[in-house]
């Protein structure tokens, strides 16, 4: 009997199977739905679409750097043993190479890649169904850079965290310690001026109150209490704001009787303290605004003025991040599989 598309169609949304799994058992049973059925789970191909609703949040990060483009990419597996897994860490490796070949658009067309088992979708439902537990390609990244600028890319912690920077007026290994910087520090965005405005409140907000948290145990303990932050970004320090720090700078200098030749040496260096202590948000977030892990007197816009060079972006992928995770109690799964 001759395979269709339409049998092989819904064979698939009735096991979750692979495409090329599902023709094959429709070959091997001549056409038999239920037959083919029988067929895939005695494989343990079917397995794959009851595994579909569980929570991946563990698994692999991977860059892949071809000429002026960089692939940085996150698939994701039940546990950490699996993706040790070395046919999980092929099947990564693989998978950075076909998005970087192919440049899909977003994850819907990276999915629709075609590769040996139908598409890269039915790939990771092979996978799944071989592995034994639930694989999926989350999200990826593809950075592009001129032939001027530099790539800097880092994998750490097992390959769970990946960066890939560009660098303007620098080398590629400038570029990796500033990847390396970000994979410790975890920065968000670029500058602050890429912070969400709404964002920045909800942040002075929770600050405060832990403050005020920290500070009632100090109080407890008779110890100098911490300083309330007035601001925390530098999208808070507005012209105006600052001409009133100023101000009243001066106003304290005159009190101190400091002559007013010499403000101009010391009104700089508190302004820069003002600011410090008041870009908390920016510091935690902001790349541009972190204090160098390998130089901690100068921020990273700091260093790399320092040096002649720009960072012009970058991007960071932590496994699992954003993701909630499910305590899982394997006994009972164990059982509850074995019963039925």
């Amino acid at each position: 009997m001759a395979v269709t598309a339409a049998m092989v169609k819904e064979l698939r949304e009735k096991t979750g199977a692979g495409m090329m799994d599902c023709k094959k058992a429709l070959v091997e049973t001549d056409g038999n739905i239920e037959k083919a059925i029988s067929f895939l789970r005695e494989k343990g191909m079917a397995n794959a679409a009851k595994k579909a609703d569980r929570v991946a949040a563990e698994g692999l990060t991977e860059i892949y750097v071809d000429g002026n483009f960089a692939t940085i990419i996150e698939i994701n597996s039940e546990t950490d043993f699996v993706a040790k897994n070395d046919q999980f860490v092929t099947l990564v490796a693989e998978t950075a190479k076909l998005i970087s070949d192919n440049k899909p658009a977003d994850l819907d067309a990276a999915l629709a890649l075609p590769t040996a088992d139908g598409t890269l979708a039915d790939t990771l439902v092979q996978a799944t169904a071989t592995i034994g537990e639930k694989i999926g390609l989350r999200r990826f990244e593809i950075i592009e850079k001129t032939n001027e600028q530099s790539f800097g890319a880092y994998k750490h912690a097992g390959s769970r965290i990946a960066v890939v920077t560009v660098l303007e007026g620098s080398n590629e290994k400038v570029a990796k310690d500033v990847a390396m910087h970000a994979a410790a520090m975890k920065p968000t965005v670029l500058s602050f001026n890429d912070l969400d405005p709404k964002f920045i409140e909800e942040e002075v907000v929770a600050l405060r109150a832990r403050i005020a948290i920290e500070n009632e145990e100090r109080v407890r303990m008779e110890k100098p209490l911490l300083r309330m932050p007035d601001y925390a970004s530098m999208l808070q320090l507005t012209d105006e704001v600052m001409a009133g720090v100023k101000t009243k700078l001066e106003d304290e200098l005159r009190t101190q009787g400091k002559p007013e030749k010499i403000w101009d040496k010391i009104i700089p260096g508190q302004i820069e303290k003002f600011i410090k202590d008041n870009t908390d948000v920016d510091q935690t977030y902001a790349l541009l605004s972190q204090s160098y892990i390998i130089d901690d007197s100068k921020t990273v816009e700091r260093y790399l003025e320092s040096i002649n060079a720009t960072i012009v972006k970058f991007a960071r992928i932590e496994v699992g991040e954003g993701i909630e995770k499910v305590e899982v109690d394997f006994a009972s799964e164990v059982m509850s599989q074995v019963n039925g």
